[in-house]
């Protein structure tokens, strides 16, 4: 075989084509069939061969290049892709009542009586990964992981190793993007831990953990050496419809060539969901695989259409969680966090104990009142029994994620145990932990100055739904903090700078070297420029969840509007002497409660950061080193985009809460109040004084059948 360094031309175009001939062969071979036909060694050499060929003729590389394909040497990170329609997460039920509200709302919604037919589909959660599978002319673009919902992890060379997910499909959409769940079976997941304790690898906590570690493989050829499953169970991007039903969307991936599960059932109103949740409860011990729920979903996708999606889940589906798992074991201690809005949290340190599947060795106890053995009200829970260190406690699952403390055994209680004092200090910085009337939790008093404040502040700052700095996570966060590098949120924009200054540079710290540190810089810069409603997530607000972030983001459209109106209202609540009724009258009060699913609790909670001087002036340090971007309203096709819509008035052929949804979903803001600010009232009959006050201000005002032609189909 010729030197690289040798090769002309022509020849190194040829040699390029018949490496990538090879080696497509034969990673189809390995990562496909489980049938190499060349070792790692020969695999290896002539995929460095092709490289050195493609450094030496850049021009000359092949769009099917094999260094971009499966078995690629292991990549530095993964690819961020963003999906076209956001994989939402579920809301949860718990018991047969919240069934019943589901569907109750889901019925009110659509303006349905309890007694018109609504049919469901109910099939197994199940407890895996989630993936989003592209396919375009019937070939796989990209396997995306669910990540926040709206953005992803390419990692397609490792779904290609994974039964269930062809490379190419046959008599699909043009445009299909199937979502799934990847998973593993409980046979192969024991064979894999039995594997990976006879090569002292560390051994996997559960299946699901186990597939996720797996798919999450940098190099492919780990991924291909477990053993991954994948069930599809929903869509996103289609250029045609796959049915008219989820039942038939369904069949139509099954009939496409996708496994989906056999336990989907068709049912006809809430008895019948709750019925084939209790035949699929009573399946679950003998299932090969893991679930934690039923997931319910409307039939008719028309209707799912109509319902639409709030801010984080769709309002047509709901996941039935089956009941915690329980275990005993005992409570060795009970320590108290201090989170970043100054909450103590207490924490009970276990001796470690299995729950579900997973060794537990700490759980909530939620507040003082929860330990002493009473509810907010001072009602007795757990029949009074209070909590102490040396009690055998029972713990569950809630949801089966977060472990609770759920019962107390008071004949195993030693004879020494003491009841549990909570503290009225600070366990960190020392100041006095006070607890609000009508609120249940205990707080520090000591702000910034407080280091476990500060830290996690920091820590939510740099979070996934947030700013999502790769490479700069809670150790990191932990450490710079501590040697004095950052104290406040705008200081991470000051890291490079300051850095230079320094005679010991982080390049020169352990752990760290040249190129660490440049991609942590680099991922700094690049945070620089960020969504609006991540900004203000990224603040650590209390109460100012990531759904609330993205309806006040889609209300106020830029920092600027939100910090002025928080700042009126501040002033207003200091002239009104912050009673509840003279605030709700207030013009800023009224503009923040106008808007959906922001409340008086979370707009107190603004209002108080804003007027605090020192939270105020950190904010805005923190601005002058970003690009904050707006809501993007082109976005959306649609000729009432970035518009502020009033409804007043009887609507007759939707719902209230429909033609907000419907407004909303085509990117425009609905308030419940006309203002100059207002673009376009929407009146019914019985409208009266907005109408009016719209008139007043030369707002347009237009009926229900202008509204539903204006808007169309779109």
């Amino acid at each position: 075989m010729k030197e690289v360094a040798s090769l002309s031309r022509e020849e190194a175009k040829a040699e390029l084509a018949r490496l990538a001939e090879v080696l497509h062969a034969a990673a189809k071979a390995y990562f496909q069939k489980d049938a190499p036909v060349r070792t790692d060694a020969d695999y290896d050499s002539l995929k460095r061969r092709n490289v050195e060929i493609e450094e030496l003729f850049p021009d000359l590389k092949r769009d099917d290049s094999p260094t971009d394909k499966v078995g690629a040497a292991p990549s530095e990170g993964f690819r961020k892709v963003r999906h076209s329609i956001p994989m939402l997460s579920l809301e949860n039920a718990f018991d047969e009542s919240d069934v019943m509200e589901f569907d109750r709302s889901v019925r009110n919604f659509l303006g349905m009586s309890g007694a018109d037919p609504l049919a469901y589909t109910a099939e197994p959660k199940i407890d895996g990964l989630s993936l989003s599978l592209r396919y375009e002319a019937g070939k796989l673009v990209y396997a995306a992981t669910r990540g926040d919902g709206t953005t992803g992890e390419d990692v397609t060379p490792n779904a290609l190793t994974i039964k269930g997910i062809p490379e190419c499909i046959k008599s699909a959409p043009e445009l299909l993007e199937v979502r799934g769940e990847v998973y593993m079976s409980h046979e192969d997941f024991a064979a894999l831990n039995a594997r990976q304790a006879e090569q002292e690898n560390k051994t996997f906590a559960n299946p699901r953990n186990a597939a996720a570690g797996s798919l999450r493989q940098l190099d492919a050829r780990i991924t291909a050496k477990r053993p991954l499953m994948f069930f599809a169970y929903a869509w996103g991007s289609v250029s045609a419809a796959l049915a008219d039903t989820q039942e038939g969307a369904i069949n139509r991936l099954k009939d496409i060539g996708f496994a989906t599960n056999p336990l989907m059932a068709l049912c006809s109103g809430t008895a019948e969901l709750v019925a084939h949740y209790r035949r699929i409860e009573e399946k679950r011990a003998t299932l090969d695989y893991d679930i934690d729920g039923v997931v319910y979903k409307v039939n008719d996708l028309g209707l799912q259409a109509r319902l639409g999606s709030r801010s984080t889940a769709p309002r047509w589906a709901i996941s039935h969680k089956f009941p915690a798992e329980l275990a005993w074991t005992q409570l060795e201690a009970i320590d108290i966090q201090v989170g970043r809005t100054g909450a103590l949290s207490p924490v009970a340190r276990l001796q470690p104990v299995t729950v579900g599947g997973v060794v537990v060795s700490n759980a909530t106890l939620h507040n003082e009142d929860y330990i002493a053995g009473r509810d907010a009200s001072g009602n007795e829970i757990r029949d009074g029994k209070d909590i102490r260190a040396g009690d055998w406690v029972q713990i569950y699952r809630a949801g089966d994620v977060i472990p609770k403390v759920a019962d107390v055994d008071l004949s195993k209680r030693p004879r020494d145990a003491k009841p549990y004092e909570f503290p009225e200090e600070c366990p960190v910085c020392g100041s006095p932990a006070i607890r609000e009337e009508g609120d249940a939790v205990r707080r520090c008093t000591g702000g910034q100055i407080c280091r476990a404040q500060a830290v996690e502040k920091l820590k939510h700052f740099v979070s996934r739904g947030a700013f999502d700095i790769e490479g700069l996570g809670a150790k990191q966060v932990e450490d710079f903090h501590g040697r004095g590098w950052i104290a406040e949120l705008a200081d991470i924009f000051l890291l490079e700078e300051r850095d230079r200054a320094r005679e010991r540079r982080l390049k020169d710290q352990e752990g760290w070297g040249d190129k660490s540190a440049e991609k942590l810089f680099l991922a700094i810069h690049e945070r620089r420029r960020i969504d609006f409603h991540r900004f203000l997530f990224g603040l650590g607000i209390r109460h100012l969840g990531e759904a609330a972030a993205k309806d006040l983001a889609r209300h106020f459209s830029d920092w600027p509007s939100l910090a002025t109106a928080a700042i009126d209202a501040a002033k207003e609540a200091a002239m009104d002497d912050a009673s509840q009724a003279a605030l709700d009258g207030s013009p800023a009060w009224k503009e923040f409660l106008s808007i959906d699913g922001v409340g008086r609790t979370l707009v107190r909670s603004l209002v108080l950061t804003m007027d605090r001087e020192a939270e105020r002036d950190s904010i805005e340090r923190l601005v002058k080193h970003l690009e904050i971007v707006p809501p993007d309203a082109q976005a959306f096709d649609s000729p009432v985009a970035g518009k502020a819509i009033v409804f007043t008035g009887t609507l007759n052929r939707m719902t209230r809460s429909e033609a907000k949804a419907r407004a909303e979903a085509l990117g425009a803001r609905v308030s419940g109040s006309v203002s100059a600010k207002t673009d376009l009232v929407v009146a019914g009959p019985g409208a009266g004084s907005k109408v009016k006050k719209a008139a007043e201000l030369g707002v347009e005002t237009m009926d229900e059948d202008d509204w539903l032609a204006l808007i169309g189909d779109a």
